[in-house]
Parts: C-alpha cells; structure tokens; sequence
C-alpha cells in the first residue's frame, strides 16, 4: 500500500492516548516497534515494521508493506468515532 504520507500521518495523529500500548498488546509486539512504525526510531528497544518513507511533495509518500498496524489504527479510530 502507498499513500501520500499527510495521510499517513492523520491516522497516528487521530489515535486517542494508549493506543500505541493497545496496539502492541493485541498484535503481541513491542509497544516501540508499533511507536517505530509511526514515524519513531529507536531501535534499540523496538523493531522495524515495514514501513518506507519517500520524500516528495507535501511530505512525501509512505510505502507499508505490512497493513496490521495501520489497519488496527483505523478500527480504533473508527471505535472512538462511534463511542463519541
């Protein structure tokens, strides 16, 4: 999947507070592993997650080569929507 990374970035910015935590919990990772794949770099504690940032216009474009994380983003987004 790519997408333009303003795109990208309104999902991690729509993420209500734990849901990096809850994120890691449910897909049994390291909470800094899913912090990395949303833009972080320490990895030293967490891993890459198989995403790929290209500078262009507009901030570019991420390449996601593994949805999970994004997808389970979205569901909690969308949760959030419908609680409020």
């Amino acid at each position: 999947m790519v997408l333009p990374f303003t795109e990208f970035r309104k999902v991690k910015d729509n993420l209500p507070p734990g849901s990096m935590k809850r994120i890691a919990d449910s897909l049994h990772l390291d909470e800094q592993t899913v912090r990395n794949y949303f833009g972080g770099s320490d990895y030293r504690r967490g891993k890459s997650a198989g995403v790929h940032f290209e500078k262009g216009p507009n901030g570019g474009f991420v390449r996601i080569e593994d949805e999970t994380i994004f997808n389970a983003a979205k569901q909690i987004i969308q949760e959030t929507q419908k609680a409020g």
